[in-house]
Protein backbone atom coordinates (compact mmCIF):
# COMPACT_ATOMS: atom_id res chain seq x y z
CA UNK A 1 0.00 0.00 0.00
CA UNK A 2 2.82 2.78 0.66
CA UNK A 3 5.04 1.57 -1.85
CA UNK A 4 1.90 2.30 -4.18
CA UNK A 5 0.90 5.39 -2.68
CA UNK A 6 4.79 6.20 -3.23
CA UNK A 7 4.87 4.96 -6.61
CA UNK A 8 2.05 7.71 -7.34
CA UNK A 9 3.62 10.70 -5.75
CA UNK A 10 6.75 9.91 -7.95
CA UNK A 11 5.22 9.56 -11.19
CA UNK A 12 2.86 12.89 -9.96
CA UNK A 13 6.41 14.36 -9.11
CA UNK A 14 7.84 13.55 -12.23
CA UNK A 15 4.96 14.49 -14.45
CA UNK A 16 4.47 11.01 -15.60
CA UNK A 17 0.32 11.65 -16.09
CA UNK A 18 -0.11 7.94 -18.11
CA UNK A 19 1.02 6.23 -14.84
CA UNK A 20 -0.26 8.93 -12.47
CA UNK A 21 -3.99 8.36 -14.40
CA UNK A 22 -3.49 4.10 -14.19
CA UNK A 23 -2.48 3.69 -10.83
CA UNK A 24 -5.69 5.75 -10.00
CA UNK A 25 -7.49 3.63 -12.41
CA UNK A 26 -6.78 1.02 -9.62
CA UNK A 27 -6.91 3.34 -6.40
CA UNK A 28 -9.39 6.15 -7.37
CA UNK A 29 -9.14 7.12 -3.15
CA UNK A 30 -5.37 8.02 -3.52
CA UNK A 31 -6.66 11.16 -5.69
CA UNK A 32 -5.98 13.21 -2.56
CA UNK A 33 -3.18 11.79 -0.98
CA UNK A 34 0.50 12.43 -1.04
CA UNK A 35 3.78 10.86 -0.08
CA UNK A 36 2.78 8.53 3.22
CA UNK A 37 4.76 10.26 5.75
CA UNK A 38 5.81 13.22 3.42
CA UNK A 39 6.56 16.65 4.27
CA UNK A 40 5.71 19.05 1.34
CA UNK A 41 1.81 17.73 1.62
CA UNK A 42 1.68 17.78 -2.42
CA UNK A 43 -1.54 15.58 -3.93
CA UNK A 44 -1.66 15.55 -7.77
CA UNK A 45 -3.77 18.24 -8.43
CA UNK A 46 -0.45 20.21 -6.41
CA UNK A 47 1.73 18.66 -9.31
CA UNK A 48 -0.31 19.36 -11.66
CA UNK A 49 0.37 22.87 -10.82
CA UNK A 50 3.61 23.14 -9.88
CA UNK A 51 4.60 21.35 -13.37
CA UNK A 52 2.18 23.58 -15.86
CA UNK A 53 0.53 20.79 -16.81
CA UNK A 54 -1.81 20.87 -19.98
CA UNK A 55 -5.32 21.92 -18.29
CA UNK A 56 -6.55 18.95 -18.93
CA UNK A 57 -5.25 17.04 -16.57
CA UNK A 58 -6.09 19.54 -14.01
CA UNK A 59 -9.55 18.71 -15.59
CA UNK A 60 -9.29 15.14 -15.55
CA UNK A 61 -8.03 15.11 -11.35
CA UNK A 62 -10.77 17.34 -10.66
CA UNK A 63 -13.23 14.56 -12.64
CA UNK A 64 -11.45 12.05 -10.57
CA UNK A 65 -12.32 13.80 -7.32
CA UNK A 66 -9.64 15.88 -6.79
CA UNK A 67 -10.40 18.93 -3.82
CA UNK A 68 -9.30 22.21 -5.14
CA UNK A 69 -9.37 23.32 -1.48
CA UNK A 70 -6.76 21.10 -0.51
CA UNK A 71 -3.71 22.50 0.87
CA UNK A 72 -0.36 21.63 1.25
CA UNK A 73 2.05 21.52 4.28
CA UNK A 74 2.92 25.41 3.05
CA UNK A 75 -1.08 25.71 3.54
CA UNK A 76 -1.63 26.83 -0.93
CA UNK A 77 -3.98 25.40 -2.75
CA UNK A 78 -3.07 24.18 -6.22
CA UNK A 79 -4.10 27.25 -7.67
CA UNK A 80 -2.20 29.44 -5.19
CA UNK A 81 0.65 27.35 -6.85
CA UNK A 82 -0.03 27.82 -10.58
CA UNK A 83 -0.85 31.56 -9.65
CA UNK A 84 2.87 31.71 -7.74
CA UNK A 85 4.50 30.27 -10.46
CA UNK A 86 2.93 32.16 -13.48
CA UNK A 87 1.04 29.19 -14.64
CA UNK A 88 -2.13 31.31 -15.14
CA UNK A 89 -3.70 28.82 -17.89
CA UNK A 90 -4.46 26.61 -15.08
CA UNK A 91 -6.08 29.03 -12.74
CA UNK A 92 -9.96 28.45 -14.20
CA UNK A 93 -9.56 24.81 -13.49
CA UNK A 94 -7.74 24.77 -9.76
CA UNK A 95 -10.17 27.53 -8.38
CA UNK A 96 -11.86 26.11 -5.76
CA UNK A 97 -16.15 26.24 -6.55
CA UNK A 98 -17.38 27.01 -3.15
CA UNK A 99 -20.76 24.95 -2.40
CA UNK A 100 -20.81 25.53 1.56
CA UNK A 101 -19.90 28.81 2.69
CA UNK A 102 -18.39 29.43 5.99
CA UNK A 103 -16.04 32.10 7.82
CA UNK A 104 -12.43 31.12 7.66
CA UNK A 105 -12.28 31.60 11.20
CA UNK A 106 -15.11 28.88 12.21
CA UNK A 107 -13.89 26.77 9.98
CA UNK A 108 -10.57 26.71 11.41
CA UNK A 109 -11.92 26.54 15.20
CA UNK A 110 -14.08 23.68 14.36
CA UNK A 111 -10.85 22.09 12.43
CA UNK A 112 -8.94 22.28 15.73
CA UNK A 113 -11.63 21.23 17.40
CA UNK A 114 -11.79 18.11 15.52
CA UNK A 115 -8.00 17.42 15.34
CA UNK A 116 -8.17 17.33 19.12
CA UNK A 117 -10.85 14.85 19.57
CA UNK A 118 -9.14 12.50 16.75
CA UNK A 119 -5.97 12.82 19.14
CA UNK A 120 -8.03 12.31 22.11
CA UNK A 121 -9.63 8.97 20.79
CA UNK A 122 -6.79 7.59 18.73
CA UNK A 123 -3.12 10.04 18.97
CA UNK A 124 -0.81 7.30 19.02
CA UNK A 125 -2.47 5.52 15.95
CA UNK A 126 -2.30 8.95 14.03
CA UNK A 127 1.33 9.24 15.00
CA UNK A 128 2.38 5.49 14.71
CA UNK A 129 1.17 5.28 10.93
CA UNK A 130 1.99 9.10 10.25
CA UNK A 131 -1.51 10.43 8.95
CA UNK A 132 -2.22 13.25 7.52
CA UNK A 133 -5.58 14.82 9.27
CA UNK A 134 -8.55 15.45 7.57
CA UNK A 135 -8.57 19.29 6.16
CA UNK A 136 -12.40 20.46 7.06
CA UNK A 137 -12.10 23.01 4.04
CA UNK A 138 -12.00 20.71 1.17
CA UNK A 139 -15.50 19.73 2.12
CA UNK A 140 -17.19 23.33 1.47
CA UNK A 141 -16.31 22.32 -2.59
CA UNK A 142 -18.51 19.17 -2.22
CA UNK A 143 -21.72 18.25 -2.65
CA UNK A 144 -22.54 16.00 -0.63
CA UNK A 145 -19.70 17.60 2.35
CA UNK A 146 -18.84 14.45 4.42
CA UNK A 147 -15.83 12.08 4.78
CA UNK A 148 -14.22 9.17 6.66
CA UNK A 149 -11.36 9.06 8.43
CA UNK A 150 -9.72 5.67 8.81
CA UNK A 151 -7.20 4.95 11.03
CA UNK A 152 -5.22 1.70 10.81
CA UNK A 153 -5.37 -0.27 14.18
CA UNK A 154 -7.98 1.32 15.05
CA UNK A 155 -10.25 -1.15 12.99
CA UNK A 156 -12.68 2.22 12.56
CA UNK A 157 -12.00 5.72 12.66
CA UNK A 158 -14.37 9.03 12.27
CA UNK A 159 -17.31 9.56 9.99
CA UNK A 160 -18.06 13.33 9.97
CA UNK A 161 -20.60 15.55 7.65
CA UNK A 162 -20.64 19.31 8.06
CA UNK A 163 -24.08 20.63 8.66
CA UNK A 164 -24.32 24.61 8.33
CA UNK A 165 -21.84 25.60 11.27
CA UNK A 166 -21.54 22.37 12.94
CA UNK A 167 -19.28 19.33 12.35
CA UNK A 168 -21.44 15.88 12.91
CA UNK A 169 -18.44 13.01 14.00
CA UNK A 170 -19.02 9.53 14.60
CA UNK A 171 -16.06 7.32 15.79
CA UNK A 172 -15.79 4.39 16.73
CA UNK A 173 -13.71 0.64 17.46
CA UNK A 174 -15.59 -2.48 15.60
CA UNK A 175 -14.25 -4.57 17.91
CA UNK A 176 -14.81 -2.96 21.07
CA UNK A 177 -18.74 -2.91 21.71
CA UNK A 178 -20.50 0.11 22.79
CA UNK A 179 -17.88 2.01 21.20
CA UNK A 180 -18.98 4.36 19.11
CA UNK A 181 -19.16 8.21 20.16
CA UNK A 182 -21.13 11.15 18.04
CA UNK A 183 -19.44 14.85 18.63
CA UNK A 184 -20.56 18.01 17.96
CA UNK A 185 -18.27 19.99 17.43
CA UNK A 186 -18.84 23.89 16.54
CA UNK A 187 -16.31 27.12 16.87
CA UNK A 188 -16.47 26.86 20.86
CA UNK A 189 -16.14 23.16 21.04
CA UNK A 190 -16.98 19.27 21.00
CA UNK A 191 -19.88 18.20 23.31
CA UNK A 192 -20.61 14.52 23.39
CA UNK A 193 -24.33 13.75 22.60
CA UNK A 194 -24.39 9.95 21.75
CA UNK A 195 -22.22 7.02 23.20
CA UNK A 196 -22.32 3.19 23.17
CA UNK A 197 -23.74 2.44 20.04
CA UNK A 198 -21.34 0.09 17.49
Amino acid sequence: MIEGRDELADAARDGDWPTVFELLDKHPDWVNGGRVGGSSGFAPLHQAAWHGSDPDIAHQLVARGAWRTLRTAQGERAADIAHRMGRHHLLAPLTPVVLHELPAGTLGSIQRHFHTLIHERAGELVTEHQLRLPELETLTEQRNPAGWFAVPGMYGGFKYRLERAQLIVESWCRVVGGSGRRHVIDENGARLVAEGFV
